[in-house]
């Protein structure tokens, strides 16, 4: 049997992708070099407007059903400043979740193959396919030995931040930032945690989030320029960052770290051009920032929503797929920009300033602009709207927006951060 489309790439953006077009009768082989369950590196948050996918989808009591606990309350901490609220209710979502990527791969996988699309565990694509200029299938290899040549009108990358399928095609990037920080991550058992917390600095980010079989989660992001003083002591540097962080570190030394710290600086910041003749980018292989604003996994769900949905309208003749999957990256562009400025902003730990200082201490002050901050992080509310000069107007006067676009102004720009593969100490 032929094929309609290959995917490229099995975790949130690939399954999910996979499943939404077999659902909807298209004859799907999804590939990827893993097998599943498998982890990989992740800030593990869904945020609100991925789990109304999920919960759209049919997916979201399977995720409750793994002992996913849902996060629905949050403190935000910013200097002296706490920004107390919960998460705003969208779709009837009213919380987060940060399932273990063994938990969420897999059920993603396994929605995939239930919808009927054909998924290839420990394959890797070696290349593709090309007839003149447009994509017409991959090259693949098992695992256990053995090679394939696949054939489909379309191939979608859907293989993560250094896709395959992204570099075979030349996507260039229409944005681009130089990697800005150091993220490690840590899993605790026993560490008090009621709510979520962010905790941020002049150098510092950390979170905490509760993940399956009990466990807590610790995010930490250093800016990139200082990973070496990292990698001296990985541990020493996890619990610093701790100590930093209100009681945290207090409550993490009466648990048990039952994980090595898992680092890495390879968190690029890019949008790549997303689609061409024959071909497609879903996820991270298209479009990737920082983790320090957790919305990888929501944008990949948003990927597979508006990609599925061009690729079937395309199939079914009613619009050329080409012109469907310009309006793809358009409409991906559009709800991600404003984001990806703010994220990009953050993990470039800027100074505390005077008037930052006065527009958190008035969002704190005021329940429903907490709330409407809080809505922000969640990717539910757009940064440029919460923002905007008329409602910061509201928050800290005409002066002190005029103080905030001088601050602006006056920033240095940061320095490029170093290259560096993902590190794994124990």
């Amino acid at each position: 049997m032929g094929h309609d489309v290959i995917v490229v790439g099995a975790r949130v953006a690939g399954s999910a992708t996979a499943m939404l077009l077999a659902r909807a009768g298209a004859r799907v082989l999804v590939v990827d070099r893993a097998r599943f369950p498998s982890d990989t590196l992740s800030t593990h948050q869904i945020q609100v407007p991925g789990v109304a996918r999920l919960a759209a989808w049919g997916l979201l009591p399977a995720l409750v059903a793994a002992g996913t606990p849902p996060t629905r309350q949050v403190e935000f901490h910013r200097g002296r400043t706490t920004i107390s609220g919960r998460y705003p209710v969208l779709h009837g979502a009213d919380a987060m979740y940060s399932p273990r990527r063994t938990v969420l791969d897999k059920i993603l996988v396994d929605a995939a193959r239930e919808a009927g699309a054909e998924v290839r565990e420990s394959t890797a694509v070696e290349g593709l396919v090309h007839e003149g200029r447009r994509v017409i299938g991959v090259r693949c290899s098992r695992k256990s030995g053995g090679r394939s040549v696949e054939r489909a009108p379309l191939v979608i990358g859907a293989d993560g931040k250094n896709s395959t399928v992204a570099r075979a095609v030349g996507a260039r990037p229409s944005r681009e930032s130089s990697a800005r920080s150091v993220a490690f991550y840590a899993y605790w058992d026993g560490l008090d945690l009621p709510i979520g917390e962010v905790h941020s600095d002049d150098r510092r980010v950390v979170g905490a989030w509760p993940t399956n079989d009990g466990l807590v989660i610790t995010y930490c992001a250093w800016p990139a320029s200082e990973f070496a003083a990292f990698r001296r002591d990985p541990g020493r540097s996890l619990q610093a960052s701790l100590d930093g962080a209100g009681d945290l570190g207090e409550r993490a030394r009466l648990a048990t770290r039952v994980s090595p710290v898992r680092a890495t600086t390879d968190v690029p910041n890019v949008i790549r051009a997303s689609h061409g003749a024959g071909w497609a980018l879903a996820g991270d292989a298209g479009l990737v920032m920082d983790p320090i604003t957790g919305q990888g996994i929501g944008n990949a769900f948003r990927d597979a929503d508006l990609l599925s949905a061009a690729v079937i309208d395309g199939q079914g003749g009613r619009r050329p797929l080409a012109t469907l999957l310009a309006r793809y990256q358009k409409e991906r562009d559009r709800a991600t920009r404003a984001m990806f400025d703010f994220t990009v902003g953050l993990a470039s730990f800027p100074p505390m300033s005077s008037g930052e200082r006065r527009l958190f201490d008035a969002i704190a002050e005021q329940p429903g602009e907490a709330d409407g901050f809080l809505s922000v992080l969640a990717g539910v509310t757009p940064v440029d709207t919460f923002f905007s000069a008329r409602h910061l107007v509201r928050l800290v006067g005409l002066r002190g927006l005029l103080e905030l676009a001088r601050e602006r102004q006056r920033r240095p720009q940061p320095r490029p951060a170093p290259r560096e593969a993902a590190v794994v100490p124990t």
